[in-house]
């Protein structure tokens, strides 16, 4: 074969590996033709942009309102039940599948997709796939009741979704408990989370299933039902600076799943505030669990291990009991021969403030005051008359007396609760 051919068809497959031939497609929603995807022809829907991309190109949606055709179909295998084989009938709405794609809409408040479905934007085999600054919404929640309906369900994919809005998916029939959830991590699925609202949905705000790894960071994640970030079955998680509050249930690691949760404000839910149960394995350091309406934190069952140490645990217990008792830790085992101080040696308690819960600061535990350098004393928040910021005055005890392995960038000491540098980035 010629030299330069051979040349030639060699840069061509580099050009194709590197992304090089991609397209860029532009959707908007200006009239009712079909449109080539260019600049001045953009497709009109956005469907239809999809299943006419290929892997590595990239779709712009010019702001406007989009809406999805429900399709119903069933699934082989179901999210979150006992027998993970088990048929799901189900619906989605706009769909990505078998090839990655970057989707960037005009901002989180102007390109609004509308699903009419349950999983509204279903993404399965693809990756990677880049999702940011658009709005999902309008979900219609499905009659089975396994179906894990949210407004992104993802399985066998990497994606990123940031800089978007999941909300208002709240049309359900009363009957059925389940409703629709924010962002769900199905089989195989691999999510980085980042800088998302999502709030007023009828489940779960983040839930992962079967296989499913996440990165979940800075988000706020509210007003909702369920849990707002919930990790189930053999889910892998890290879990950094969300705000969770207004749901059912604050943070949970359960079944046989493995979380880090850091420096996140847990506030104003209903039952607790962080939970490790199950076989399950947390490390949940630097938290500000505040105000949640039962117990700040627990430790369910004999069998979870992990570590909560340099959180915040404050004014916990302020309706009547209903997941857990109204205090700052509980520590629960069903082993009748199990002491609940013998559960320290595998769920490590050390260097929290509990300080001011309404039932007591430790149940089915001794009191851990003055001991593995747990303390209980007023955090002294900068602005006690704002209920929803947990940021420290420059005179709080609290400040470098954390555990001393979890060291500040300067190598002092940590603070008890979050860091003074993510508080600065929310308060902002």
């Amino acid at each position: 074969m010629n030299m330069r051919i051979v040349i030639y068809i060699s840069l061509m497959m580099l050009m194709l590996a590197n992304g090089a031939l991609a397209s860029t497609f532009y959707v908007d929603d200006i009239d009712n033709r079909i449109g080539s995807g260019s600049p001045r022809n953009p497709f009109r829907d956005l469907q239809y942009a999809i299943d006419h991309s290929a892997a590595g190109d990239t779709i712009i949606i010019k702001a406007g309102q989009y809406e999805a055709r429900s399709n119903p179909f069933i699934e082989t295998l179901c999210g979150n039940c006992l027998e993970h084989r088990s048929e799901v009938r189900a619906s989605t709405g706009f769909t990505i599948a078998d090839k990655g794609l970057t989707i960037i809409g005009a901002g989180r408040d102007s390109t609004i997709l509308v699903t009419n479905a349950g999983y509204g934007l279903f993404i399965e085999n693809s990756s990677p796939v880049s999702l940011r600054g658009v709005e999902i919404t309008g979900g219609i929640r499905d009659t089975d009741g396994n179906a894990t309906d949210a407004g992104i369900v993802v399985r066998n994919s990497l994606v990123t979704i940031a800089d978007c809005a999941i909300r208002g998916n709240t049309q359900r029939d009363t009957t059925i408990v389940v409703g629709i959830g924010g962002i769900f991590g199905r089989e195989g699925a691999e999510l980085f989370v980042f800088n998302n609202i999502i709030e007023n949905n009828t489940w779960d705000g983040v839930a992962l299933y079967r296989g499913a790894t996440a990165w979940i960071a800075d988000n706020i994640i509210r007003k909702g039902r369920g849990a707002g970030i919930g990790i189930t079955w053999d889910a892998v998680a890290v879990v950094l600076r969300n705000r969770v509050s207004e749901y059912w249930k604050g943070i949970g690691s359960f079944g046989d799943t493995r979380v880090i949760a850091r420096e996140n404000e847990v506030f104003d839910n209903l039952g607790w505030g962080i939970i490790s149960t199950g076989t399950s394995w947390m490390d949940a350091s630097n938290n500000a669990v505040i105000h949640n309406g039962n117990c700040g934190m627990a430790v369910w069952g004999s069998e979870s291990k992990g570590r909560f140490t340099n959180n915040l645990v404050v004014n916990n217990g302020w309706r009547k009991e209903w997941v857990c008792p109204c205090v700052g830790i509980w520590v629960y085992s069903e082993d009748s021969l199990q002491t609940p101080e013998s559960r320290l040696s595998t769920f490590e308690i050390s260097y929290n403030n509990i300080w001011g819960n309404k039932a007591g600061n430790y149940q089915d535990i001794s009191d851990l005051t003055g001991k593995f350098g747990n303390i209980s004393i007023d955090p002294e928040f900068s602005n006690p008359a704002d209920s929803t910021h947990f940021s420290l005055k420059p005179s709080s005890q609290l400040i470098n007396a954390g555990n001393p392995l979890l060291t500040d960038p300067d190598g002092s000491s940590g603070d008890i609760g979050p860091s003074r540098r993510f508080q600065k980035t929310w308060d902002k």
